[in-house]
């Protein structure tokens, strides 16, 4: 081992045993830094060979290798092994028991590690006064390049040499010094040089350095010819495949500490055999997906439509591919994007997949439709799938799927390994994040068969951004928009969708903004090697043409458009661009008459659904703003009598209810309204047997993608011209329904044409003028308003007003048919600028001017947000330092400055409120009855923390952020009282028994477990 001092750099310590896990083991009460680096390094070569996809592979080789993967996967571990290099320092030693939160035993172990590494030759300082600090990761970003290979003059202060031989170390040292969650700016790294230790610490890096070298077989001369990544996201899937591999070594239950005088061979081969452990034990296996299926494999009961066989045609040999579907609701958009995700793991070898939708709660039953995929696609006894949102750690879904590991041949985790290791949430902090929906048991089947593969969930993925680094993820879109995003670990996001298809659901329901940092988002992932599918019902021709530009521009490559036509584009790996699919004209059409009718007011309108539903009919009603949606149910309740139907046959659902509340109601929803719970009719394509034969449901935008419903009639608020047609989707969500449609819901075809369903939209008149609707909010107190239009821009909604009486027939209806219609409604909406005379120029031009600025300003804060991997026209690479980041960018939507943090879409956040009942003798409980009490931390054990976070979850709400502005202003969060020790950093509202809040924003609010919460 040439001239290594064994008796000074062994006693370099790398982490100390602050939770007493390793003394119980009867194990060291510290690690030596040198295991550490080797158990990463290890870690890194298993995630190598059995994780990272063969495009992530191939991009690593370009990188570290000269392109040969067999010398990038060394380097990469090597470098890997020394993101801790910087803890060899005066800065970081004299840490070592010192903090706050050291106990008595760490302090005197303290004193004992130093007296002996003192004794070892550890050149630790006489005095620990007035040593210099700085952060280690910053050490190793100022330190690596020289320790491997670039000695220039001028260079060791932090100062980046100038030499195109040595300017990748400077990359490589800069990403391992951002393995806590920042890559450092050019200053951290030049501020950590006073704290470096000087040349005796600099002789002990080295000496790590050599160690961690012979062990692996590498030289270290030889680093700056295979360390030249070129492409961004090289940078950034190597910064993640460092903190992942990093995150593994630090557990020391699987990662037991070693003896400062172990020899580095005998911790090398332990490193290796604990290594493969941990991925077996963590299931960080690459996607194993069945060879030779074909579609009735994966779905047994179902042929794949016509549509869906020809997408199956698009779809390349090989190679990486970004996939667009626009199909109406129900037609099978999401089973073809699971086939497409097979196919394209078998073609590229993707470690899985990841499925983001718009709404929390969508995921549940994204979810419910992976574990029915699964036994067919995947060839393993197990796989993880996570459920990727801030509340998933209490939710039913992952309960099941944590308590599913403890099956025979799932791994061998525990819930407490969810909380082991550095850098970990508390996942009890989940009730600080509102649901805006709860997940509940699943009601169906799941694929669990004997000898077929099931889903479980190990604990350990409930750690932040870990949800991505599952074989399968489902979450919220918000994980996409923030990997584009520079916050605390961004790269680690970034990594965990570049090894995957990443499938997007909805994609025209998301606004500009994000929009926009979706296209920075798919930038990274063609770069990175990953392939995309994208979902939607209508997309307007802007969104599609910016998503493929995207591509093609992380490509680095020019579109090349044969302009076919279809609604189905597939880019691949080469920028090539082919579509297909059934025309128009060759595909059945949905067909909708909708009318287009004044807004008579709750009263009347109650009155009207009442009666006209009297003998049959399932109704939907979907209103714009909660507000409305009460008084409409509270009118339908009070007429209800007159008209002869039963309270239970009305039912109100909305944001604004607890979980609690909403979550049976949305289950008795889904039964009733859904498909068929039994497998056999659904496969015979029967209707669903327990569907009622009237039913008026009174909602906001929840049911309009949340929820697998179907209705008779649909009754919407004026709303943009896409949200239309995705709401009008709930009228043809299971055909089966079709022939049991009442008559009244149906318009009378023409010859051999199929019956239209009815759908009603409501709009307010303007009684200043006899043409266009009232689309914009009030100026001014008492002048006429709609505020509406506080949510969708008023010159969407008066477009789509005018889009929709162009085409009103001699009878008043508006006949809708798609997709045939689709394309030219949202052309008239969303492009050219509609122009006319008289009071609808005046609006138009007014409304245009105020939504071009909204515009502007949401595409001026995504582009100020958005992290891209090639600028300007010439599509030049970004440097290191521009993917630097800090504190000031924040967590993802959490934390840093308003201006720079990372937020998955713009205005001001809600905020999350957990409402509670306060009973006699200032007793706690959750329901107003207080059959329901509050035990926090009565009972120990995983299953009772698990119970008492969903009980949490099940009485938290989300409060709109406008409640806490504005002369009715509720009393700012920082002044409600602490109603618990254990509820210090949650906001609680209490309430009496008839719903009065009597702390908080005491008087202020009301909740009814029927009507939600309301400002008083």
């Amino acid at each position: 081992m040439g001239n290594i001092n064994s008796q000074s750099w062994q006693w370099c310590w790398g982490k100390t045993d602050r939770d007493g896990a390793s003394a119980q083991a009867g194990g060291p009460s510290w690690n030596p830094l040198i295991a550490h680096l080797l158990d990463t390094a290890a870690v890194t070569l298993e995630l190598w060979d059995r994780y990272l996809p063969a495009p992530i592979r191939r991009r690593l080789a370009d990188g570290f290798g000269g392109g040969d993967e067999a010398t990038a996967r060394t380097v990469v571990a090597f470098l890997a092994a020394l993101h801790d290099v910087g803890k060899a320092s005066p800065a970081f030693a004299g840490r070592f028991g010192s903090d706050r939160r050291a106990t008595a035993r760490m302090r005197e172990e303290r004193v004992r590690w130093e007296r002996q590494a003192r004794a070892a030759g550890l050149p630790l300082p006489e005095s620990w006064a007035g040593v210099p600090e700085a952060r280690h990761e910053h050490i190793t970003a100022l330190e690596l390049p020289r320790l491997l290979g670039c000695r220039c003059p001028g260079t060791g202060d932090g100062t980046q040499c100038t030499s195109a031989e040595h300017e990748r170390l400077y990359d490589a040292a800069a990403c391992l010094g951002g393995h806590h969650g920042h890559i450092p700016t050019p200053n951290d790294v030049k501020l950590a040089h006073g704290a470096a230790g000087g040349p005796a610490w600099s002789a002990m890096r080295a000496s790590l350095v050599e160690v961690v070298a012979e062990q692996l077989g590498v030289s270290v001369d030889h680093m700056p010819k295979w360390v030249r990544p070129a492409r961004p996201a090289t940078l950034v899937v190597f910064t993640g495949l460092v903190v992942l591999s990093d995150w593994i070594a630090s557990d020391n239950r699987r990662f037991p500490y070693a003896a400062p005088t172990d020899d580095p061979s005998t911790l090398w081969r332990r490193s290796g055999h604990r290594a493969r452990e941990a991925i077996t034990a963590l299931g960080l296996d690459r996607w194993r997906p069945k060879t030779a299926v074909d579609w009735g494999d994966l779905w047994p009961e179902t042929k794949p439509r016509r549509f869906q066989e020809d997408a199956m045609r698009l779809l390349p040999d090989e190679g990486q591919a970004l996939v667009l579907v626009e199909s109406d609701t129900g037609s099978g958009k999401t089973r073809l994007a699971l086939w497409c995700a097979h196919h394209l793991a078998l073609r590229n070898g993707y470690q899985g997949a990841y499925l983001a939708m718009p709404t929390r709660a969508a995921t549940h039953q994204m979810a419910l439709e992976v574990e029915r995929f699964l036994p067919g696609a995947v060839d393993a006894d197990t796989v993880n799938l996570a459920l990727v949102h801030g509340a998933a750690g209490a939710t039913e879904l992952v309960h099941r799927l944590v308590d599913a590991v403890r099956v025979p041949g799932g791994s061998s985790a525990t819930e407490d390994e969810a909380v082991a290791g550095h850098d970990v949430e508390d996942l009890a902090a989940s009730v600080r994040q509102v649901l805006d929906a709860p997940d509940c048991e699943a009601r169906e089947e799941t694929g669990e068969r004997q000898g077929l593969a099931r889903a479980v969930l190990d604990p350990w993925y409930l750690r932040r951004c870990l949800g991505l680094i599952a074989t399968f993820g489902i979450g919220t879109v918000d994980q996409i928009i923030l990997s584009a995003q520079p916050s605390r670990h961004w790269f680690l996001r970034t990594f965990g969708l570049a090894c995957k298809t990443v499938v997007i659901d909805e994609a025209h329901a998301y606004e500009l903004y994000q929009q926009e940092l979706l296209g920075a988002a798919v930038e990274w992932l063609a770069d990175a090697g990953a392939s995309v599918v994208v979902l939607s019902a209508t997309l307007p021709t802007a969104v599609r043409e910016a998503l493929t530009g995207a591509w093609c521009t992380g490509l680095r490559v020019a579109a090349n458009d044969s302009g076919q036509q279809g609604p189905i584009t597939v880019v691949d790996g080469t920028g090539r661009v082919r579509r297909g699919g059934p025309r128009p004209d060759e595909v059945p059409p949905l067909r909708t008459a909708m009318s287009l009718d004044v807004d008579p007011g709750p009263q009347e309108l109650a009155a009207r659904l009442l009666a006209l539903a009297g003998d049959s009919g399932c109704v939907g009603v979907v209103r714009n703003r909660v507000d409305e949606a009460v008084a409409l149910y509270e009118e339908t309740r009070a007429q209800a009598e007159r008209y002869g139907w039963q309270p239970e046959e009305i039912l109100l659902l909305h944001g604004r209810k607890l979980p609690r509340q909403r979550q049976p109601m949305e289950e008795r929803l889904t039964s009733l309204l859904g498909p068929a719970a039994d497998p056999e009719l659904r496969r015979a394509g029967k209707p669903n047997p327990d569907r009622p034969r009237r039913l008026l449901v009174i909602a906001t935008q929840v049911i309009e993608q949340s929820l697998d419903l179907d209705f008779d009639h649909l009754v919407s608020d004026l709303a943009p011209i896409d949200l239309l047609i995705q709401r009008r989707g709930r009228l043809h969500r299971h055909c089966a329904n079709d022939a049991q449609r009442p008559a009244w819901c149906s318009e009378t075809p023409p010859a051999g044409d199929p019956p239209a369903a009815r759908m009603t939209v409501l709009h307010h008149p303007d009684p200043r003028t006899d043409g266009p609707p009232l689309v914009e909010p009030s100026p001014a107190p008492g002048a006429p308003g709609n505020a509406d239009g506080f949510i969708y821009a008023p010159y969407v909604l008066a477009a789509t007003y005018r889009a929709l009486t162009a085409r009103r027939g001699p009878n008043g209806d508006i006949g809708l048919s798609t997709p045939q219609d689709s394309p030219h409604l949202l052309e008239a909406v969303y492009g050219p600028r509609q122009t006319s005379d008289g009071a609808w120029g005046a609006l138009l031009d007014r409304t245009w001017q105020a939504w071009q600025t909204a515009l502007g300003k949401a595409e001026t804060h995504a582009q100020d947000r958005a992290l891209r991997p090639y600028r300007g026209a010439r599509r030049i690479p970004v440097e290191v330092w521009d993917l630097a980041s800090g504190r000031d960018h924040g967590r993802g939507d959490e934390g840093g400055l308003p201006e720079l943090r990372a937020v998955s879409r713009l205005g001001d956040p809600s905020v999350s409120v957990l409402c509670l009942y306060r009973q006699a003798e200032d007793r706690l409980t959750y329901d107003a009855a207080g059959n329901l009490p509050l035990r926090l931390g009565a009972e120990n054990g995983t299953g009772a923390r698990r119970r008492q976070d969903h009980d949490l979850l099940l009485n938290t709400l989300s409060v709109p952020a406008h409640w806490f502005k504005g002369s009715r202003s509720l009393p700012a969060t920082d002044t409600w009282p602490t109603v618990h020790p254990l509820l210090s950093r949650t906001h609680v509202a209490l309430f009496d028994a008839q719903g009065a809040c009597v702390s908080g924003p005491t008087g202020r609010i009301h909740y009814d477990p029927t009507t939600g919460l309301t400002r008083k």
